[in-house]
C-alpha cells in the first residue's frame, strides 16, 4: 500500500460547540474495552447524545466530513480512541479554536488534520453550518486555507505535523510498506532478527 498524502479534506460540516470537550465526552471510558477501533463510532458521544438535539444524531448531518468545534477540543485524557471514534464515524478533518497537544498528535497519527482558526472565524463557520447544513466545508492543507460556501478563513497547524500530513510522511505504515526493501535489508543485518551467528573458535 502506497503513502497517502492528505492535502485537502471537502464535505458537508458537522457543528459541535463548547470549549474544552474531553476525551471521555468524545468516546467514554466503557466502551474501550476492544482490541481493535473499529465499531467505537457507534458510541461517539454517547452520553451527551443522551440528551435531544445533538449534532450527531441530526439527520442533516449524516455523512459530514469536516467537524467544526471551539477552544481546547480533545482535553482530559490521552486516549487515542477518540480521534479513531471520530474517524470511523467518517469525521475526515477539524477546524477549531485549538486542540489539546496529545489528541492533536493522536489525530496527526492516523491522517485526522486538525486546524486552527481565529475565534471569530470558527464561529462564524459554525453559524453557517448550523443554518445551511448543506453548506461544503473544505480545508486546504496546501494553502492553510478553509473555505465554506463564500466564507474563506484563514487556518493554522504546526509546520512540522502539515509536512507530515502533506507528505503522505504521518503514515508510518505506509512508508515501511513503500519501502520494504530497504526494511528486509536492516532486518538481515540485525542479529536479533536474522539469528544470531556462532562466536568464533580459538
Amino acid at each position: 500500500m502506497a503513502i497517502q498524502p492528505i492535502t485537502l479534506v471537502e464535505g458537508r460540516g458537522l457543528p459541535l460547540r463548547g470549549d474544552d470537550i474531553d476525551t471521555d465526552r468524545i468516546i467514554p471510558a466503557r466502551f474501550l474495552r476492544t482490541v481493535t477501533f473499529l465499531g467505537l463510532d457507534r458510541h461517539l458521544f454517547e452520553d451527551d447524545r443522551k440528551a435531544p438535539g445533538h449534532p450527531l444524531d441530526d439527520p442533516r448531518y449524516q455523512g459530514a466530513r469536516v467537524l467544526v468545534v471551539n477552544k481546547n477540543f480533545g482535553c482530559g485524557s490521552s486516549r487515542e480512541h477518540a480521534p479513531q471514534a471520530l474517524h470511523e464515524w467518517g469525521i475526515r478533518a477539524v477546524v477549531g479554536e485549538s486542540f489539546s497537544e496529545i489528541f492533536f498528535g493522536n489525530a496527526a497519527m492516523i491522517g485526522l488534520p486538525c486546524v486552527s482558526a481565529s475565534q471569530d472565524d470558527v464561529r462564524e463557520l459554525l453559524t453557517l453550518v448550523e443554518r445551511v447544513p448543506e453548506t461544503v466545508v473544505t480545508v486546504d492543507l496546501q494553502h492553510d486555507v478553509c473555505t465554506a460556501g463564500a466564507r474563506r478563513v484563514a487556518v493554522r497547524m504546526p509546520a512540522r505535523t502539515r509536512e507530515a500530513l502533506l507528505t503522505g510522511a504521518w503514515d508510518s505504515t505506509g512508508l515501511l510498506r513503500d519501502r520494504f526493501e530497504e526494511v528486509e535489508a536492516t532486518a538481515a543485518r540485525l542479529p536479533y532478527v536474522s539469528g544470531f551467528s556462532s562466536p568464533p573458535t580459538a
